[in-house]
């Protein structure tokens, strides 16, 4: 089967509006997480949140094409613009994909919607309502954007949407069945109404994000996109790509156990099923960046499965948990942490935790806090996983490595 590799990266998220911003700001362990200025703040018993701030869409659409085109969508775009590039894309349109994660779609356009029908008693709403909300808006839009006419659709599960998504691309790329693929996450919850259904879980920190760390009190909502650009290892070095990572593994599992509630078992088959998928064991594993979220549950849940699968060196492989910097951007999550994996790749060096306070014994593991720490990869010992486990059950987990 062919090698896969990543050659752009795009993004516009709440820690800069590019890679290169969006890098830094992970490098220094600089969080994005502050009051949220939304219309009704004051009905919202949980204020904060990490948004894209400064954020000017007319500055990147005209009228005409902005009117068709929800928050999530913008986000999108741009993220993928900048990743095609990057990347100088050269694959034959009718065998290149574009496949979006996304949990929530046009949040913002339908949160619109109804508040214009069920409060302002409105008898009609924008004519590109539908197209604006649907979930598979964005796939449509970037596939529009660059002519791609191969595979186009949008992966939606929940929190683990964009590791589906990108992990969907890496094998129908490995398979053959395409030769490039547009692959990411796009979200823009941080609406009334949608944060107002996450009130009700009653998992939102009204203070900070905090994974791993004692007195964690849950989750910080964020927003934005990360997209990349896939293909083969053979084209990338035939056209004298830039390579930013190498793609080896992915494996998808369900915990068939409960909606809210993770089950260890199930992320721990998904971690050591993207291993196995590599053609690796779990000593070649350098670095993990978790799914983290910092409720109380999820956090002790992933520890125990880390525990199954990699036994005592389980507390001593570095772990980033960089919701603490951008919030949990849901269906673009996997996304915009799969950036932070491109540090220690290009860089050598794995950004920090933000928001800890001392360890938690229900989790015993090895985190990355107060600053950047060095790393310095190898042969033997130069994997990086990247986990998204979802309410639902649903796992999905990258394995990657320098090219």
């Amino acid at each position: 089967m062919r090698r896969v590799v990543i050659t752009g990266a795009g993004t516009v998220n709440p820690l800069g509006h590019d890679l290169d911003s969006s890098l830094q700001a992970m490098a220094a362990g600089h969080s994005a997480i502050g009051p949220l200025d939304l219309p009704e703040i004051d009905r919202l018993s949980v204020k904060i949140g990490a948004q894209v701030q400064g954020w000017h869409p007319e500055t990147h659409f005209n009228t005409a094409r902005l009117a068709l085109l929800d928050r999530n969508a913008q986000f999108a775009l741009v993220a993928a613009r900048q990743a095609v590039a990057m990347a100088g894309l050269a694959a034959d349109p009718a065998r290149s994909a574009v496949i979006m994660g996304t949990a929530g779609g046009g949040l913002t356009t339908q949160d619109a919607a109804f508040h214009a029908v069920y409060a302002e008693g409105k008898s009609r709403v924008h004519p590109f309502t539908v197209p604006r909300l649907m979930n598979s808006a964005a796939a449509s839009q970037i596939s529009i954007e660059f002519g791609l006419t191969g595979p186009v659709f949008s992966v939606s599960s929940a929190c683990a949407s964009s590791n589906h998504a990108i992990g969907l691309a890496f094998q129908m790329l490995r398979a053959g069945m395409i030769d490039a693929a547009l692959a990411g996450g796009s979200e823009a919850m941080l609406s009334f109404g949608g944060l107002k259904a996450w009130e009700g879980l009653r998992v939102l920190s009204p203070d900070a994000c905090r994974p791993f760390s004692a007195g964690r009190n849950g989750m910080v909502q964020g927003e934005g996109a990360a997209v990349f650009v896939l293909e083969t290892a053979e084209a990338a070095t035939a056209r004298g790509a830039n390579i930013l990572a190498e793609v080896i593994g992915f494996s998808m599992t369900s915990d068939a156990s409960d909606m809210v509630i993770p089950n260890p078992d199930g992320a721990a088959r998904a971690m050591a099923g993207a291993l196995a998928d590599a053609g690796v064991g779990p000593d070649a594993v350098a670095h993990i960046n978790a799914h983290g979220t910092g409720t109380a549950a999820n956090d002790r849940a992933e520890a125990a499965a880390m525990a199954q699968v990699f036994g005592p060196r389980a507390g001593k492989i570095p772990l980033t948990a960089s919701k603490s910097l951008h919030g949990h951007l849901m269906g673009a999550a996997g996304a915009v942490e799969l950036l932070a994996c491109l540090l220690p790749l290009r860089e050598g060096i794995l950004p920090p935790t933000a928001g800890y306070l001392g360890p938690d014994p229900a989790c015993p593991v090895d985190l990355v806090v107060t600053s950047a720490r060095p790393i310095a990869l190898t042969r033997e010992r130069g994997v990086i996983l990247s986990n998204s486990f979802a309410f639902g059950g649903l796992n999905a987990v990258l394995a990657l490595r320098r090219a």
